[in-house]
């Protein structure tokens, strides 16, 4: 069982000072950016504001010294607790997934599911070969929940990605081998071939269908072959 970080709580504990003012200088900046960054890990558990008033009031005793003492079990108790919500959240997001891909294909008729569960549509015809999987491919692309929240683009960072075709998710694996240079896609990717039950903490919810607007811009050579 994967442990699960909790100090993210500290962003969450009240204080009034920072509720009526934005932070101005870049010590505070740096300081909030701390503690948006650390509720990252907690805030894909959706804890309810009964679960999350004691989150706070066990950061803010601790931090005065006057925490009620519990033994060492509850260090167990915590990865169940977490794990049960963990559980729950992966459960829902592969049924919304489900559905997604249902009316996804209802949608659009050209579209294929294929056996590992990806579902490809090929939007834009490309020419020249296709990648291998042991192929380094560019290219540029946009990832995005089902609710149509972005989450990557490389086309934000005005930079088109390398790597490996062989060291991405699998859905990524398998869609860019059926396409050719020049050749756009979108790539619907269940989590059994993204990134699993666990997803990626902070980022990416356990059980979660990403959506993949993917371009092709060529296959890089490997200059150790030459």
């Amino acid at each position: 069982m994967k442990k699960i970080i909790l100090f993210a709580a500290i962003a969450v504990v009240p204080c009034s000072a920072c509720a009526q003012k934005a932070p101005q200088t870049e010590t505070e900046k740096t300081l909030y950016y701390l503690g948006t960054a650390m509720t990252r890990n907690i805030k894909q558990f959706e804890l309810s504001e009964d679960e999350l008033k004691f989150v706070i009031m066990g950061f803010s005793d601790s931090l005065k010294n006057k925490e009620i003492k519990l033994d060492n079990s509850y260090n167990q108790k915590i990865n169940e607790f977490f794990e049960k919500k963990r559980k729950e959240r992966s459960a829902r997001e592969k049924k919304d997934g489900e559905e997604f891909v249902r009316s996804f294909l209802k949608k659009n008729k050209k579209a294929k599911k294929l056996g590992s569960g990806l579902v490809f549509l090929l939007k834009k015809k490309g020419k020249g070969k296709k990648p291998v999987a042991t192929d380094k491919v560019k290219v540029h692309y946009k990832g995005y929940f089902i609710n149509g929240e972005e989450f990557d683009s490389s086309y934000k960072r005005n930079r088109p990605a390398e790597f490996p075709l062989n060291a991405v998710i699998p859905c990524w694996t398998e869609g860019l081998q059926r396409m050719k240079i020049g050749a756009k896609a979108t790539l619907v990717c269940p989590s059994n071939i993204a990134y699993g039950e666990y997803g990626r903490p902070g980022a990416i919810p356990g059980g979660a269908t990403l959506v993949f607007d993917v371009e092709l811009l060529g296959i890089v050579k490997d200059e150790k072959k030459k």
